[in-house]
């Protein structure tokens, strides 16, 4: 019997990125259809889209219209895009929940714990629990009391991630590691590096990340 190809993965993204979202789940379905040929290393990076959001956090239509200036005409269209492509992958967008932007660096202080002290698949779950909080159930991932009814409900520590959160603990180091993707020129997310060294940018289909993962294992 062949032995997998481990290829690592380092997923850099933000919990309230929807192409992020996308490509989590696109990517995780190219390694289902190459189960035996292919195992993944997961490993999440943090990116801040809004790393200057204050905590009142800023209504989602106008921060885009700020940010991007889109028009709602705009905005009205990409909402659609975005609700079928997760609906292809399997994810549920329910964007009208989503009525504000918020700061998360709070939850990505609680995966880069998880990435130093949890056991294998946590992380990614913290990471699909985030992901679903603010897009599917319209939580705001940047509220204490929210990060740790999702903690709790994934049966992880909940003491351990609430004297993080109430602390400044890992702060530096996500910083760190913001500072890190971008100086190697990562300035939009979702970007998917492979064995520290092939780079897939954007929310891809299923198909295109398969093609890949195969091409950078055969490779190997």
């Amino acid at each position: 019997m062949t032995t997998p190809v481990t290829l690592k993965i380092d997923f850099v993204s933000d919990v309230v990125c929807p192409w992020c979202a996308i490509g989590l789940h696109a990517l995780e379905q190219a390694a289902e259809r190459l189960a035996g040929e292919v195992r993944l290393d997961w490993h999440f990076q943090p990116f801040e889209l809004n790393p200057r959001m204050g905590p009142e956090g800023q209504d989602h239509e106008e921060h885009v219209r700020e940010k991007y200036g889109r028009t709602a005409e705009q905005l009205a269209q990409t909402r659609a895009a975005i609700a079928e492509r997760g609906a292809q992958v399997g994810f549920v967008f329910n964007l009208g929940q989503r009525t504000r932007v918020w700061n998360t660096l709070d939850a990505h202080r609680l995966l880069h714990w998880l990435g130093e002290e949890g056991a294998e698949g946590q992380q990614r779950a913290l990471k699909h629990a985030l992901l679903s909080a603010y897009f599917t159930e319209g939580q705001n991932p940047s509220d204490h009391a929210t990060l740790l009814r999702i903690v709790g409900g994934l049966g992880l520590d909940t003491e351990r991630a609430r004297a993080i959160l109430e602390s400044d603990e890992y702060a530096a180091a996500v910083r760190r590691d913001e500072q890190r993707w971008q100086g190697l020129g990562i300035h939009s997310v979702p970007a998917v590096i492979v064995n520290e060294r092939h780079l897939i940018s954007g929310g891809q289909p299923v198909e295109v990340f398969e093609q890949a993962l195969r091409q950078i294992a055969q490779g190997a």
